[in-house]
């Protein structure tokens, strides 16, 4: 989960930096919330199994993510 999490972080990071570079953040902008959202929920699902209370706002805040990240595709 640590190494998806990784990955997920890196692809989000070289999205937003390849859209800030090119000028291009509106197209850019729904695959960095995906990304970002899969991230939050992997992390959520990390804190849940290890029974911490903060799992359940980072699900909120995966599924915000996620739902916006959708709608502006």
């Amino acid at each position: 989960m640590k190494l998806v999490r990784i990955i997920l972080a890196i692809v989000g990071i070289a999205l937003s930096s390849y859209g800030l570079i090119t000028g291009k953040t509106g197209i850019i902008l729904p695959y960095v919330l995906l990304s970002m959202g899969v991230m939050l929920l992997v992390m959520g699902m990390t804190e849940f199994q290890k029974r911490k209370p903060i799992a359940f706002t980072t699900f909120l805040a995966a599924g915000f993510s996620l739902f916006v990240g959708i709608y502006t595709l």
